[in-house]
């Protein structure tokens, strides 16, 4: 199989991220080791569908989650794909197989109650750290930004005039989201106070911060007011998406400030608004 060229490939012509492609080798060596034992298979040429669907039902059988199973099946879509483009294959094996459906679960979010609770600034110290962490929190809240998207964001990135920042996500694709002026105003005090420069979220040594930093911060805070198992950052993602929809926001300008690329990543969200209609039903409708 042509692995260390296809993750060359999506490295260096389309920029994938290092988690993509660390993901990508990982699904495709499991595979490839999966053909050499099963099948005594080694060349791309020989593939076949029904060799693919036996991974699938080995994966499922296996006790994989659908959304594991998927996102190895979309890594193999996308490694056919480069063969087919390339000509190192003449037939797309993978054509054929169907991904699992999955279950799609209402995203777990926080209560807006709870979250004026969590960004009383009195939980916060008045120092560098207490106010990056309060700043860290809000700015989840505020844009529904991914971590890794919280993480690279620079000093060079903010439009104060426009009140928007530009943020890079997934596939190097850039958005802009808008900006609240309470925001603003607390990040320009910020980056003032403590000189910042370049990146925005840093330790005292101004050394950008890393993913787990930023988790076990979010956990720290959310854990005092929320009871939900699963106090991570993205359910700040969660929260922000559910809030705007409750109040009016159309579901297109949601998937433009989550930078989403389809509506369906957007529309599992408005399960949480008709759970609150529901409720206002009931409590309001005379008949209910």
């Amino acid at each position: 199989m042509q692995i260390k060229e296809f993750l060359n490939y999506i490295k260096s012509e389309r920029r994938y991220s290092f988690h993509t492609c660390t993901s990508y080798l990982r699904d495709l060596s499991q595979f490839q080791q999966f053909l050499k034992i099963k099948f005594d298979v080694y060349l791309d040429r020989d593939i076949r569908f029904e060799m693919i669907r036996g991974w699938v039902a080995f994966l499922l059988d296996s006790k994989n989650s659908v959304t594991t199973v998927n996102r190895k099946i979309s890594t193999l879509r996308s490694y056919f794909k480069y063969l087919i483009t390339f000509s190192i294959i003449e037939k797309n094996p993978i054509t054929k197989i169907v991904a699992p459906k999955i279950n799609k679960k209402i995203p777990s979010h926080i209560a807006q109650y709870h979250m004026s609770k969590i960004l009383d600034k009195s939980n916060f110290t008045d120092d560098f750290v207490g106010k990056r962490n309060f700043l860290i929190i809000e700015f989840l809240y505020l844009t529904g930004v991914r971590v890794s998207e919280l993480l690279s964001i620079k000093t060079k990135d903010f439009d104060f005039e426009k009140k928007s920042i530009k943020i890079v996500g997934k596939g190097k694709k850039e958005r802009y989201v808008p900006l609240s002026d309470n925001c603003i105003k607390t990040i320009k005090i910020f980056v003032k106070q403590f000189k910042i420069t370049n990146f925005l979220f840093t330790d005292e040594k101004k050394k950008k911060l890393y993913s787990k930093k930023i988790y076990r911060i979010v956990k720290d805070y959310l854990s005092k007011y929320s009871s939900k198992t699963n106090n991570s950052p993205h359910i700040l993602r969660h929260t922000f998406a559910t809030h705007m929809l409750n109040n009016g926001a159309d579901i297109n300008a949601i998937k433009e400030m989550l930078g989403h690329s389809s509506l369906n990543a957007t529309q599992i969200y408005t399960h949480n608004s008709i759970e609150k209609i529901k409720t206002i039903y009931k409590k309001a409708h005379p008949r209910s």
